[in-house]
């Protein structure tokens, strides 16, 4: 008897493990992927998993913002969209299964918008001149910011805002990566500030992963990859036979990289102050990548080709191959950002 009991909790644990692993891959088919047609009356576009376009909604401004990243920002249940052309943000929330993100509001920003991130309750615009911070509470975003700084180099060539322990860090395509203070209550405090020890032979930093007080900063002209640690520049990795990095995005141990001229996503991996290149290609594209997400084993790529942009969707494996689960095509080529939102991200403030 203790022998067929035996047998049947065996059998019933292989069944089990079977339907894991024929399901498993498929966990996250309930996330969504998010990117904004940045044309003159803009509107967020929302994939599933499988390329399928299950939402198309205004955002109640314009677009028209270019040479950026992290113009779609995502935290829990919100979601941030820069409208360039009208000056302001477009504010998304969860919402039902027939409108999966639903508009809550368009805050102004001081001038036109170029990236946004979340972090320490607050929502922060990086503007074509300016930073600036938006306190979050249970209300939402508040449409009045509590903190501004003018950018160092503030000629509009702005590129990417990101959220590290107690400071912002944002880089400039004209040769400056700065970082700004936050308060205690996550407010921008004092005037931007370059940081140390930039290369000399800097050209044109770009797009920015950041994690804890470490920053990943691209130098597109360079071809390289820059770590920025406590207000300084403390390691540069090239990126070898794939020119141009332009976007980063990170989760994990990997580093991902988008390099426009060169069509390709590189991995890296990233641990202490190293930067090693692990596989110069991961993915080709047709078209030039304009920005690229990853999270929990997916990843997102925008590229423009012509007159057309693409979304391509990825399963990422534990060693960080990307395998490709579906693509779309937009008729559009000036498609801006990317973000992934959880099925089961859900907050209340």
């Amino acid at each position: 008897m203790k022998k067929a009991i035996y047998g049947s909790a065996l059998l019933a644990l292989m069944v089990a493990s079977a339907v894991h692993a024929q399901t498993g891959s498929r966990w996250n088919d309930g996330d969504l992927v998010v990117t904004s047609s940045n044309a003159a009356s803009n509107e967020l576009l929302v994939y599933n998993t499988h390329g399928a376009l299950v939402e198309q909604s205004k955002t109640g401004g314009a677009g028209g913002v270019t040479g950026n990243a992290g113009g779609i920002a995502q935290n829990h249940d919100l979601l941030a969209v820069v409208n360039f052309g009208s000056g302001n943000v477009s504010i998304f929330k969860k919402g039902s299964d027939q409108v999966p993100l639903q508009l809550e509001k368009v805050v102004p920003a001081v001038n036109n918008p170029v990236s946004v991130a979340f972090g320490r309750n607050h929502l922060y615009i990086l503007t074509a001149t300016y930073i600036e911070s938006h306190p979050i509470d249970r209300y939402g975003v508040s449409a009045t910011a509590d903190g501004e700084a003018k950018l160092v180099i503030a000629d509009g060539s702005a590129a990417q805002v990101g959220v590290l322990r107690g400071q912002l860090i944002i880089s400039e395509k004209s040769n400056a990566i700065e970082t700004v203070n936050l308060t205690d209550q996550g407010a921008v405090s004092g005037s931007t500030k370059l940081v140390a020890n930039i290369p000399a032979n800097v050209n044109t930093p770009f797009g920015l992963a950041t994690r804890g007080n470490d920053a990943y900063v691209t130098i597109a002209h360079a071809n390289e990859i820059s770590l920025v640690r406590n207000d300084s520049v403390s390691a540069v990795t090239s990126s070898g036979t794939q020119m141009a990095p332009c976007w980063v995005t990170l989760d994990g141990p990997f580093l991902f990289s988008a390099n426009s001229p060169s069509l390709s996503v590189s991995r890296y991996t990233v641990y202490g102050q190293k930067i090693v290149q692990e596989a110069a290609v991961v993915a080709k594209f047709s078209g030039k990548p304009t920005d690229i997400t990853y999270r929990d084993n997916l990843a997102a790529v925008i590229d423009a080709n012509g007159s057309v942009s693409h979304v391509s969707i990825f399963d990422v494996d534990g060693d960080g191959n990307f395998n490709l689960k579906s693509s779309a095509t937009i008729n559009n080529p000036t498609t801006n950002g990317v973000a992934i939102v959880r099925s089961d991200d859900n907050f209340n403030y």
